[in-house]
This record gives structure tokens, sequence and C-alpha cells, in this order.
């Protein structure tokens, strides 16, 4: 444990591969989560400070030159050698794509802050951009002459910044599909480059030994660092945009840019650092050599300009600007547009055809620790959109967006894709600034209003499915009673009590109109109190309590909520536990034996989900022999695993009694097979 007075230690260093290492990130959202990538030709993921490896990527067939997780930290991308990305879902444990295109290796990757897309720069010179969802390039960026070392989004997602080996920063609009402007004041190769979390304002690292940043509305330098350093290898600003912190050789260094001033310098010790992230006021620096990890902690507390001891060789700094008078991002998600081509956009040329990079069904992602997985992926807390969880009725089909959107919408595979994505064009930014010193005073009055993202997405899906689906027939029977029991859709300790009356054949109109007036009346408490049981179980899921939102639905005894919540549960596959299986499953074996058949497929796919998820571990628990001494974890699952198949032995006989068997149940019967 480090000491109370000091402001740098080591924390672990472990064997992270077979081979050599090449490549490491870590995650910038948790600081807890990094992935290294090997001449092995594997992806593994750790837990920093934990020295067992959490999940082992395999499918590459040559070495890994770089590697970067998502936004959200649920996915990885792994560029090899040869060329080829692919992508893998952390939490479902399984490859997602396998892209090719880039002639030579990897060396840079980066994902839109919005959407399911991916942006590569290569040792080819080149700079593509993948759609993840239709397996495809997008659109080629060319005007490097060396290898583009270092690639990012703005944070709007209207831009990529990419820095190479030849020394020059490019800035391109994706809207555009062009080159917005280069920057080449630098001396030597750039290492690396980062956007500022809110200003129009970019920092690029170089092996000329200086940090440069540049002001993204006039297109001009700002500052550049004195250079008394040795090269810088990776950079990351304060989450709150106080300052910069470069880290060199051995050295991390902390910057101001408005003036130009070094606030602090503090040794560490890590050699040629790889990647830095900023968690919980630490400074996080991972560096490898050879087969080994190493991993840093800087405390930021103890450092300027958050704290720490004021620097020696500059006791009287000038005050630095709190308000540059720069605009800020606009992060909210852009409108979407039409995904039609536009005339005046020039046609991307479909990408060339290079060897596979191994196939997806070669491709795997092994669990090597489950403990860690579930540490790492579980306690998170996930908020789900408004409109998440489903009524249970049939979807229309969905239509892909031209632009990212955080609706996942699959494409199908063959699909071609040929034109740049449509992004809102951002506006062109003044050359002068403006003169008022208050940020929350400058917002530029060409910005567009921001629609809210609910109402662009369901106007955008109302829109796809009114202009491109065909219109639904009115079968001739509709008006025929459906021999639906309003009674089965709502909880049975809130069912109110109907006296069923025989009607008279001459009821009289008042009467008629009577009945249509109770029964609706009937159906609206059934409808206000299924909203009621939503809103529940939605504030409870939202705040992060999956298995007290799980356990609410199924004490209100409401069964379309609970179908609600298992479809959301298959869904996403990540999200299911040993502890959620044991809740589900005896409600599970109730849903087979309703009458409507949703509830009863809705019911097979999650058997099927969790018989895939934990058949082998509940298998392998019950039939392994009993160990030696108290193990109280070992218990605890082994009463988990026992009340699952109880769960399941009780399915199977459910099926058994299924006549005629359908496709689905003889599926069943077979998974559960298994576990004899």
């Amino acid at each position: 444990m480090a000491s109370t007075t000091k402001r740098a230690w080591k924390l672990q260093e472990f064997v992270a591969h077979g081979g050599s290492v090449n490549c490491l990130a870590l995650g910038h959202k948790s600081g807890r989560v990094m992935v290294t990538g090997g001449d092995d030709r594997k992806v593994n993921m750790w837990a920093v400070g934990k020295p067992n490896c959490v999940m082992s990527l395999s499918g590459h067939t040559t070495p890994i030159e770089a590697v970067r997780f998502g936004n959200a930290e649920e996915l990885v991308v792994a560029g090899s050698l040869s060329g080829a990305l692919k992508i893998w879902d952390l939490e479902a444990a399984k490859i997602m794509r396998t892209l090719t295109g880039h002639k030579s290796s990897i060396r840079s990757l980066d994902f839109h802050p919005y959407g399911d897309f991916v942006a590569s720069g290569s040792l080819d010179t080149n700079i593509k951009l993948w759609d993840i969802r239709r397996k495809g390039c997008i659109f080629t960026y060319k005007g490097h002459t060396k290898c583009v070392n270092s690639l990012r989004f703005s944070p709007d997602g209207r831009w990529i910044a990419s820095a190479g080996e030849d020394g020059i920063l490019k800035l391109w609009d994706l809207t555009a599909g062009k080159m917005l402007t280069d920057f080449s004041h630098h001396d030597g190769p750039l290492t690396c480059l980062e956007f500022h979390p809110n200003e129009f304002l970019l920092a690029t690292g170089s092996l000329d030994k200086t940090v440069k940043f540049w002001d993204l509305e006039s297109f001009q330098l700002v500052s550049s660092s004195d250079g008394l350093c040795t090269g810088i290898r990776s950079i990351c600003f304060h989450p709150d945009g106080l300052c910069l912190y470069a880290a060199t050789q051995d050295t991390v260094k902390v910057y101001g840019w408005e003036p130009s001033y070094s606030y602090d310098s503090l040794t560490v010790g890590w050699g040629k650092v790889a990647d830095v992230a900023i968690a919980q006021n630490q400074l996080i620096g991972a560096t490898y050599m050879q087969t080994n990890v190493s991993i840093y902690i800087a405390d930021i507390k103890r450092m300027q300009p958050v704290g720490g001891p004021p620097v020696q060789s500059q006791p009287n700094p000038s005050p630095p600007k709190t308000a540059s008078g720069r605009r800020n991002f606009i992060v909210d998600r852009p409108p979407t547009q039409s995904t039609k081509q536009q005339k005046d956009k020039p046609k991307e040329e479909p990408p060339e055809e290079y060897p596979d990079d191994g196939a997806d069904d070669q491709s795997c992602a092994d669990i090597v620790d489950p403990d860690n997985y579930r540490e790492v992926f579980q306690p998170r807390t996930r908020k789900l959109a408004p409109a998440v969880i489903p009524v249970s009725q049939p979807k229309p089909a969905s239509v892909a967006p031209s632009v990212p959107s955080p609706v996942h919408v699959t494409a199908p595979a063959d699909q071609p894709v040929t034109a740049a994505p449509v992004i809102q064009p951002a506006t062109r930014p003044s050359t002068t600034r403006p003169t008022t010193s208050s940020t929350s005073q400058k917002a530029p009055t060409t910005a567009k209003p921001v629609i809210p993202a609910s109402t662009r997405v369901s106007s955008a899906a109302s829109n796809n499915v009114r202009h491109n689906e065909p219109t639904p027939l009115i079968p001739s029977d509709r008006q025929q009673p459906v021999n639906l029991n309003m009674d089965d859709f709502l909880p049975k300790q809130h069912q109110p009590s109907i006296s069923h009356q025989p009607t008279p054949a001459n009821i009289s109109e008042q009467e008629t109109l009577s009945s249509v007036i109770k029964g609706g009346d009937y159906m609206n408490k059934v409808l206000n109190s299924r909203h009621k049981n939503l809103q529940i179980v939605r504030a409870l899921w939202t705040s992060g309590n999956t298995k007290t939102a799980l356990d609410s639905a199924l004490s209100m005894n409401d069964l379309p909520v609970i179908v609600d919540l298992v479809n959301v549960l298959n869904q996403k596959s990540g999200l299911w536990s040993l502890d959620l299986s044991t809740i589900v499953l005896p409600q599970l074996g109730d849903l087979l034996t309703s009458k409507y058949d949703n509830y009863v497929e809705t019911s097979c796919s999650a058997i099927k989900v969790i018989l895939r998820n934990f058949g082998s571990l509940i298998k392998a628990t019950l039939t392994a022999p009993p160990s030696i001494g108290v193990d109280l974890s070992r218990e605890e699952r082994y009463n988990k695993c026992k009340q699952c198949y109880k769960s399941l032995m009780n399915i199977r006989s459910i099926l058994e009694q299924k006549k005629p068997a359908g496709p689905q149940v003889r599926e069943l019967q077979l998974l559960l097979s298994q576990l004899d």
C-alpha cells in the first residue's frame, strides 16, 4: 500500500501474454479495466489491480498491433499486423464483426461517441471509417504520407483528428468526407492527441518533446510547452478540463495552455508508458516490456493545480485564464437525415478484397476468470431509455439509420454500404473570438436547436415505417370476438369483482352504451395498473438494482409485466447471472403452461439463454467432489446451482407433457439432456 506522503507508486506487474506485448489500452470511462494485445495473436482483458486475466479473445491469425475499448467499455476492437479488425462484445463474450480492407498493420483505433462506428489508422497511411452493423467500410480518408499513429473522434462526433508519423495533424469533416485543415508545427513524429472534454481545443504530443494546443475555432496554435522533457508518449485532459497530463519517459508533466505553463512534474519510473487514464483522482499509467505489463498510480490530489505543493522553479506564475471565450462542443446527438445518397458527394469505391484474418466462427471469447468477469460487468449501473421496456406486441421492422444512433438496428449482412455517414454538419466557426469573459454567454447564434433524442428517434422510426412498409391488410373478421379473457391481463390481487349477467336479446341502445362504457372503464383500469407496475419496475431498473426490479415484478404477480421484463433480459443476454436465473426459472416454468403463444416463446428463449450461459457451470458444480475445509463462496454457488437444477428438471417434466412437441420444445429438451 502506498504511503500517505507518496505521490506515485507501482501498483502491479504481471505476465500478460505468451509472446511479446505489442499494445495496450485502459478503459477511460472507469479506469479499472485494461486490454492488451501481443505476438501470441490474443487479446486479453484485465481488471486493474488484479493479476488474473478476466477474458481471452482469440481469432486473429497475425500479431495484435492496436486495441481500444468502446465508450461504455462493453466492446473491444483489435487491429492486427495483416490489417484486419475484430470487434468483440465483452458482456455477451462473443465476436461481433471481422472487418478487412487495410493493406498493412493497424496502428490506431477509436469508437464514435454515439453510434456503431469505428475509425482505424494504418501503416498504409489511410484512415477508414467502419459501420459495425453493416460490416462495411463507409469512407477512406487519404492524405497522410506516413503511418497514422493516433486518431480521435471529436466529442460531438462530427470530426476525426489524426496524428501521423509525418509530424502533421489533420482534421477531417465526417459529413463532407474531406479534410478541414492540417497543422504542421511539430518538428517530429506525432504520438498522441486528445480533444478537450468541453472546449473547441485539441492537444497533440510529439517525439519533439513538446505538447501543442490548437484552437478549433480559428485553427491557430494556442501555445506550446517548453520542451524540457523527453518525447511525449501519451496525454489526457483532466475530466473537468483544468489541465493536461503528459506522460513521458519515467515522468508525468502537468500543463496549462492559456498562458503556456508547467504546473507540476512528477517522476514515476514507468519507462515508455503506453496509455494513461484518470479515475477517482488518480492518474493510472500502463506500460509493457516483452511479455510483462506494469501498472503505476500517481495521486492527482498531490499534484498541481488540483493539490500538492507549488512548483519551486516558478514561484510567481501568472494566473491561468478561467474563461477562454472559446465555444463548447455540443455533445447532444445530432438529428438524423435521410439515408439516400446525395448527388454532390463523391461515391466511395467498394473496399478492396484482401485475405480475411480468420473467419468469425474461429473467433471466440473465453472467460478465464468468471468471478472477476461478473465483478467487472454486473455491478455497473445500467440506465435504460424510456422505451426500452417494451409492451408485448409485435414490432414493426426497423430501418437502419444513416448516422450513429442509440438504437441498435441490425442490417442484413450482404447489404451494400457505399454512402458516407450523413451527420449534421458543424457550423463553420468564426475566426474572431467573442469579447465576453463568461463562457455562459458565448453560445453561437447560428447553432441549430437540439431536438431531444427520444423525439428524434421515435419520429425517424415512424417515418421509416410509414414510407418503407407495405400497408397492412385489414382482416375481414376484425369485428369478431377473439376469445380473450380480460381477467388474464389484470394482477390477481387487483381484479375487481364483475358480475356476469345474461344479456337479453332485445337490449336497448342506452343499455348497450352503458355496457360499452363499463367495458372501457374496466380496460382503463387494466392499462393503468400495467402502466403503474411498469413505472415501478423501470425506476428500480434504471437505478441499477436489476435483481430488486426483478423481485418487484415477480411479487406483483402480473404476467404481462414479467414477460416484458424477461424480453428485455433476452435482448441483452449479458445481464443474466446465476442469481437472476434462480429467481426467474420457477416463473418461466409457469409461463410455459400459458395459453398465449408469445408468453411461451419468451419463456423458451429465456431458458435457452440460461442453459447456454450457465448449463455447463451448473453441471460442473453439482458433479464436482466436495471441497476440503470451509469455502463459503463455493457453498453459495453450489446452492444456487442446485436451485437452478431443480427448476430446470421441473421445466423438463412440463415439456414432456406438451403434445405435440414443436421445434422449440425439442430444442429445449435437447439442451436439458446435457445436464444428465
